[in-house]
């Protein structure tokens, strides 16, 4: 097919708004932002087959990371507010903050995802581009992103609202399709756009349909519903966004014309899909609509389960679909539970770790016999570093097809005895550090320095502070075991009180250390995001995961820095307790078992510092008798482990998970 037929027939499958004007440039001689075309128009086409049975993927949120993996490039020039802005530091060395801040040219990830739950919908997208499913993804454009994190001194965290400019980034095109959801009283119009998610070797996509109330058919108070995502100001505003996702989804798939045989829902945000579909249907056939629908829960915390109350919900929905959402929605304390509302209308239910598994089974008993597990997992070639990758690639008898077939990392195990194969591994991760020490290099970092690094959401059970619990132990470990590099990140909810006085404890304990930065360096940095997230998961030599068990459901920045050879100091938690056995590092602290979980604010900071101190000097001990002054023992049990690390990368992936989705969930071949 030539490229003027290509775009015809691309123009015809999408009907995108202003092409003319703006996208002309964008898309043409057979390309779509420098992307082959015909893969686009491969899988529009086949989506519309009713044969092939598609399936339609709802998540809130979408992490993809195309600020540094399938970047699109644009003929039009950047626009400034679609670039990464610089960030400062708080550290113990307080010239550096004052007078530098972190400035890296490039494009902003597309800022519709907060934290874990969206990463993890974004490398399952780009998986099943991996292999060519017949999926369409369902989310929503967030006009100000999650927010902008700021830290004042004295102050801790200070949010901003994001601007971002939808209309010039790179891959994202405008439909002409609107769509209108009716509710009680009022209507929602919904302008749909479109992000393409390739695999990585570009020759198949899914297509994400992305809802937009930001358009003038709507008064100022439903533009908003998509301005910022996971608002929780009031009641209506978390019913409405869930019911723009769910509802306006369905919408939007009749509306482009989607053919789609199952709905997988990312958590319960999604669930007034099923509410939609079920639309005057009868008993008969709403059993039938319940074997359509899969249901993956994420959170074993209780802010997690969505709760209504009767007059909220009925004071939106018409009188036909209340009844639906308490007719299966409703617990014994009354409210409508969208958790419960999800079990109930889901061929299949799934926690995200066997650790998870176990406590819904303790949270929701009279559903353990349904609940299943599928273990999360990462997107190899999101995560794995270039440095790596070259690595792979120069044993091709050990990890032939490394790009299609990632779990030939557990041949890893096999090349410990290789004295090339080790030298190799610890000069890529030198590597790896050396970058992300010239990022920081005004901080004065150093690769030869032991560095480990706490990164993720800042909730009380994920224990932001816990290393910092008792600061005069961890400067008498850095005095006497050798110099010690602490690296810290992550956002806390705008309107969690909790996660902003961690914050706050953590700045005031570093602030204190500014006569220790000799040999105690200690930085945090602000607007934790993907692009950091790449830097942070390859560059330091250990990753420190320290969840209240059990409680974390299973995390995954672990298994990204694992695919890189850095070694875990963990509890055991979510994803840890499956790589317990696989020497990745060293697991410290309190163990949940047995039927009870325990209180989620009963943290154990007290022996949980402790053991972690105890814990951290052992490993610097080991680290510090493999790589001092410049020299390094290949023949060390930390390199060992880094190479563990890497094997248990064959299991930790979104590969080996989308697989067990397919047959345990799903049910297809």
């Amino acid at each position: 097919m030539n490229n003027e037929t290509l775009l015809e027939e691309f123009l015809s499958l999408v009907e995108v708004e202003r092409y003319q004007e703006h996208f002309c440039q964008d898309i043409s001689n057979g390309k779509y932002f420098d992307f082959p075309l015909a893969s686009i128009v491969t899988a529009e086409k086949r989506l519309r087959q009713e044969h092939e049975k598609g399936i339609a993927y709802f998540s809130m949120e979408y992490g993809l990371g195309p600020s540094f993996y399938n970047t699109f490039s644009s003929q039009i020039k950047l626009d400034r507010h679609n670039t990464i802005p610089p960030n400062t530091i708080f550290s113990n060395y307080r010239l550096a903050d004052y007078f530098f801040d972190v400035n890296i040219d490039g494009l902003i990830d597309l800022p519709i995802y907060s934290g874990g739950l969206g990463v993890l919908a974004g490398d399952t997208v780009k998986t099943m581009a991996d292999y060519k499913l017949p999926v369409v993804a369902v989310g929503i454009l967030w006009h100000s992103g999650y927010f902008k994190q700021r830290f004042w001194y004295k102050h801790g965290q200070v949010p901003e609202k994001m601007h971002w400019h939808p209309h010039s980034y790179p891959g994202l095109i405008p439909l002409k399709n609107i769509v209108t959801i009716k509710l009680r009283d009022e209507l929602i119009h919904l302008k749909l756009w479109k992000y393409y998610v390739y695999s990585y070797r570009r020759d198949y996509v899914i297509p994400l349909i992305l809802l937009d109330a930001e358009i003038p058919q709507n008064n100022k108070k439903m533009k908003d519903l998509t301005d910022q995502l996971y608002r929780s100001d009031n009641a209506w505003i978390k019913i409405m966004q869930r019911i723009v996702l769910g509802y306006g989804g369905i919408a939007a798939l009749k509306e482009l014309g989607y053919c789609i045989d199952k709905y997988h829902l990312n958590e319960g945000h999604a669930i007034f899909s099923f509410v939609a579909k079920a639309k005057g249907l009868s008993e008969t056939a709403m059993e039938k609509l319940k074997s359509k629908f899969y249901y993956t829960c994420h959170t074993p915390v209780e802010a997690g389960h969505d709760r209504f109350s009767n007059d909220d919900l009925s004071a939106v929905l018409d009188q036909e679909d209340f009844s639906l959402v308490k007719r299966f929605g409703k617990e014994k304390s009354g409210l409508i539970n969208l958790t419960l509302l999800a079990m109930n209308t889901s061929a299949a239910i799934n926690a995200v770790s066997k650790s998870h598994q176990r406590v819904m089974k303790a949270q929701f008993p009279e559903y353990k016999e349904r609940i299943q597990y599928v273990t999360n997992g990462v997107h190899p070639y999101t995560w794995i570093s270039a440095e790596f990758l070259k690595i792979f690639k120069e044993f091709p008898s050990y990890f032939e097809d490394i790009e299609g077939n990632p779990m030939v990392l557990s041949r890893a195990k096999d090349l410990k005895g290789s004295m090339e194969f080790r030298r190799k591994v610890w000069a890529a991760h030198q590597a790896n550090k050396k970058t992300l020490c010239d990022v920081l290099g005004k901080w004065k970092l150093s690769p030869e320095v032991f560095t480990c690094c706490w990164a993720r959401r800042i909730a009380a059970y994920k224990r932001p502070s816990l290393l910092l619990y008792e600061i005069e132990k961890v400067v008498d470990i850095a005095k006497r075991c050798g110099p010690l590099q602490i690296i810290l990140a992550g956002k806390a909810h705008p309107n969690d009180n909790m996660g902003f006085t961690f914050i706050n404890e953590m700045m005031d304990k570093v602030d204190s250390l500014s006569k220790e930065y000799d040999f105690l360096k200690i930085v945090i940095l602000e607007n934790y995001d993907m692009f950091l997230g790449k830097f942070l998961t390859c560059g330091v030599d250990v990753w420190l995961n320290n969840p209240l068990p059990p409680f974390e459901a299973s995390g995954t920045s672990g298994m990204k820095a694992i695919l890189n050879g850095v070694v875990q100091l963990s509890t055991l938690d979510g994803w840890v307790v499956e790589a317990e056995d696989k020497n990745v590092g060293v697991i410290f602290g309190y163990k949940n078992s047995g039927e009870k979980i325990g209180n989620e604010l009963d943290l154990h900071m007290q022996d949980d510092s402790v053991a972690l101190y105890g814990a951290l000097e052992e490993m610097m001990k080991k680290y510090n008798a493999t790589h001092n002054d410049g020299s390094v023992d290949l023949s060390s049990p930390w390199i060992d482990m880094m190479i563990d690390c890497i094997a248990a990368g064959a299991y930790f992936n979104t590969y080996r998970m989308l697989d067990e989705y397919k047959h345990a969930i799903w049910k297809v071949s």
